[in-house]
């Protein structure tokens, strides 16, 4: 632990940051929400996901302010931020880097690696869905382990490192889904959907006059990472942590759940499903100044956990059952 930042070694000294916590993510809340009109609940998941100390998959029509709600958090935060435009023909070297051969003044040779953008620590991976499935599994190794290997050589990556995605929906010309096992990396699934009539009349007479708002640093990575911190050291309490594992597990056709699950559910999440809801409503906790999570917070953040990393049955689609519906189906009884 830097010797910068407070113990977090007693319920007090947790009671103590916690409180401190809550106002500056108030701050960074507002400072935001002077940039993204009317997408609070996307910005909470995304802030959730930071603090959980994960990554986000953002997917929404083009024109949604996905990538201007990417940029804003990365100025709010203070964190060094770098840019991919997902193309059909990127590759995985343009994310990862590469070597070159360079030859020095005594006419000796030696390969030098040359860093790609994924050495940040915000990653905006834009349209990602627009990519192979090759170049999108480029960054399989570099979300999980958070250090990419190149030419037999380890590279570590900066702390903190995210990675928020941008996707249009599948309907859309020139996409490819992203594989499974790469969905499972991402903590949330963020969905953005249009701004009500305020919110689309306060982006008109912000982004069509003569000066547009900018965000302003409010926080610096340091006190991200120290924020991650804190809420790993939140306690969650035993009906929450019965209440995720029996959705979870629920969710799963071998694991002989109802008779509807099982014939919507081609199949279900696997273990990181736990691990996200565990981190997850800890971060909900914190950003709504609650010092323990609730089972309510396990609800709101179903949705977001768990509809990319389960899969309908074609019967399912078939009788027009959605995956909201299906998740909506596992939450019921805790409502």
């Amino acid at each position: 632990m830097s010797p910068n930042l407070p113990a977090l070694d007693s319920s007090e000294s947790i009671v103590r940051e916690v409180e401190n916590a809550v106002a500056r993510l108030a701050a960074v809340r507002e400072a935001i929400g002077h940039v993204i009109f009317g997408q609070r609940e996307a910005v909470d998941q995304s802030l959730i996901t930071m603090l959980a100390g994960g990554h986000g998959l953002l997917i929404g029509v083009p024109g949604l302010a996905k990538t201007r709600l990417v940029e804003t958090l990365g100025i709010v935060l203070g964190l060094a931020t770098k840019r991919i435009q997902f193309t059909p023909d990127l590759m995985p070297a343009d994310i990862l880097g590469s070597e070159v051969l360079e030859e020095d003044e005594n006419g000796k040779r030696r390969f030098r690696f040359i860093r790609g953008p994924v050495f940040a620590q915000l990653l905006m991976a834009d349209e990602i869905n627009r990519a192979s499935p090759r170049t999108q599994s480029a960054l399989l190794q570099a979300m999980q382990e958070r250090h990419v290997t190149v030419a037999g050589m380890r590279y570590d990556l900066p702390h903190p490192f995210h990675v928020l995605a941008t996707q249009n929906p599948l309907e859309q010309e020139g996409t490819y889904p992203l594989p499974e096992a790469q969905l499972d990396r991402f903590l949330l699934q963020i969905n953005i959907g249009y701004p009500d009539l305020e919110a689309e009349k306060r982006v008109l007479l912000s982004t069509t006059g003569v000066t547009d708002d900018h965000a302003k640093e409010v926080i610096r990575a340091q006190d991200l990472m120290f924020f991650q911190r804190l809420v790993r050291a939140i306690p969650v309490g035993e009906k929450v942590l019965d209440a995720i594992l029996a959705i979870v597990r629920s969710a799963r056709p071998e694991e002989g759940g109802a008779e509807d699950i099982r014939a919507h559910v081609a199949w279900g999440p696997g273990p990181r499903a736990s691990q996200a809801f565990s981190l997850a409503v800890r971060a909900r906790a914190l950003i709504e100044g609650r010092f323990a999570p609730s089972v309510d917070d396990v609800v709101a953040l179903a949705q977001p956990i768990l509809r990319h990393r389960m899969a309908l049955t074609f019967a399912a689609r078939a009788d027009g059952v959605t995956m909201s519906d299906v998740i909506s189906r596992l939450t019921r009884p805790y409502l």
